[in-house]
């Protein structure tokens, strides 16, 4: 719409997303590092079935905030929901850090994972919509190292602090995402698209005009043709998505199941090995840095091959990580093979999240991504309890690594037979008939 240089800056948004998702990153991942400090030590004794449990009952809490928040975002607009989803889950990780039992630690941990899981749709769809035309795969894919780079610092804090001063300063700075709230709530900016399904075209083209957007290419949404209208969780299943759209959840299924398994039990299955605390959350440490590098690189070869083939490629990574793994390699060695572990895990969600934003319209989006992940987090629900009966069972590193290197080889299988041909599809039929 404005061949002019952009008045505003475009960096604003993506630094901003890219925060969010990092404090969205230490907060659901700091569960997994802090484990070793919390199972049979005071305060609170925590058993294994006691965390595994936990663990994923609050993963029914993310599910719960994909699906609902991730839905309202197409609905209410991605600005307040960033705002809004940003302060939940950074107040519960405070009231983690002070709970006084394991049963209200519980609960404010369920109450935090609701808030994670709404934000990542909400993140990616403003990035997805804001990101240059070309150059889409390169920026999500850069802000999406964010919960990499989150799980990064919540290794690091974990490792600083968890054996002398235990989980509670570790939870505190959870809240840090706090600091993001006033600074999203004041430069983030609406998403041109939601406010068209709203309406308000003119406010659209302003926003367009003022960060140097090419104009929308769906046309305007007219009242007078409500019965052409359908939601945006019924256009999952419209004009013939609805295999595609079942597969991307399998899929996101068995990602997140791998991801949430290893990254929850990998420091305690590490520690049963015979290392100690500070020893087994550097593996998670590795993991997390395979992530963080693994994203960046596959974001660049997205762009010129697509995510699909980057997704397989990273499952395939994983299940081979985790098989070498489970012949008890040295030390040194399994660290390198827990960052290409890394890769394949948090990495190959990252890319499954770019195909997701790519396949839908903007006005889907993202309900797409919410729905998605919000079916996919039934795999991380059964991540931390399949972990914790791996672990019960005995059996150490080489039954748990191959039993996460099976979901990770049935993703890999699963994306080769997904059709990609609406995957950069034209959107203007589609964004013309929804409505929020």
């Amino acid at each position: 719409m404005n061949s002019n240089a952009p008045r505003k800056s475009l960096a604003v948004i993506f630094v901003l997303c890219w925060l969010g998702l990092l404090a969205d990153g230490y907060d659901l991942y700091v569960y997994g590092a802090t484990l070793p400090g919390l199972i049979g030590h005071p305060p609170f004794n925590v058993t294994l079935a006691a965390a595994g449990a936990v663990g994923s009952i609050a993963l029914v809490g993310m599910l719960l905030g994909s699906l609902i928040v991730g839905t309202l975002t197409d609905r209410l607009g991605r600005r307040r929901i960033f705002v809004s989803a940003l302060a939940l889950f950074s107040l519960a990780m405070l009231a983690c850090a002070a709970a006084p039992s394991w049963e209200l630690f519980a609960v404010f941990r369920f109450v935090a994972c609701f808030g994670v899981g709404g934000l990542l749709p909400t993140a990616v769809a403003l990035t997805n919509e804001f990101a240059p035309p070309g150059k889409k795969s390169l920026v999500l894919g850069a802000v999406l190292t964010g919960p990499a780079v989150g799980t990064v610092v919540a290794s690091l804090s974990s490792l600083a602090l968890l054996e002398g001063s235990g989980f509670r300063p570790v939870y505190a700075i959870g809240a840090a995402g706090l600091l993001i709230v006033p600074f999203a709530w004041f430069l983030l900016p609406e998403s041109p698209s939601f406010l068209r399904t709203q309406l308000r075209t003119a406010e659209a083209d302003r926003l367009e005009a003022a960060y140097g957007l090419p104009g929308s290419a769906a046309a305007p949404i007219s009242s007078a043709v409500p019965s052409a209208r359908i939601s945006p969780t019924r256009a999952l299943f419209a004009e013939g998505t609805a295999r595609t759209t079942v597969l991307l959840w399998a899929i996101t299924v068995l990602s997140l199941l791998t991801i949430f398994g290893v990254s929850t039990w990998l420091p305690q299955i590490m520690r049963t090995a015979g290392f100690g605390v500070g020893s087994s959350v550097s593996f998670l440490l590795a993991y997390s840095v395979g992530a963080v590098v693994g994203t960046v690189l596959a974001s660049v070869a997205s762009q010129k091959f697509g995510p699909r083939p980057l997704v397989i490629v990273g499952f395939v990574s994983a299940a081979a990580a985790l098989l070498l793994m489970s012949t008890n390699p040295p030390a040194a060695l399994m660290t390198v093979l827990a960052a290409v572990a890394g890769f394949g895990g948090l990495g190959t969600q990252n890319m499954i999240n770019d195909f997701i934003a790519q396949y839908y319209p903007a006005a889907t989006r993202a309900t797409g991504l919410g729905w998605a992940l919000a079916v996919g987090r039934l795999g991380a629900i059964a991540g931390p309890t399949y972990g914790a009966l791996l672990v019960g069972f005995g059996g150490g590193v080489p039954v748990a690594a191959m039993a996460f290197a099976a979901p990770a080889l049935i993703g890999a299988v699963l994306m080769l037979a997904l059709r990609t041909r609406a995957a950069r599809r034209p959107a203007v039929a589609a964004d013309a008939e929804l409505v929020a």
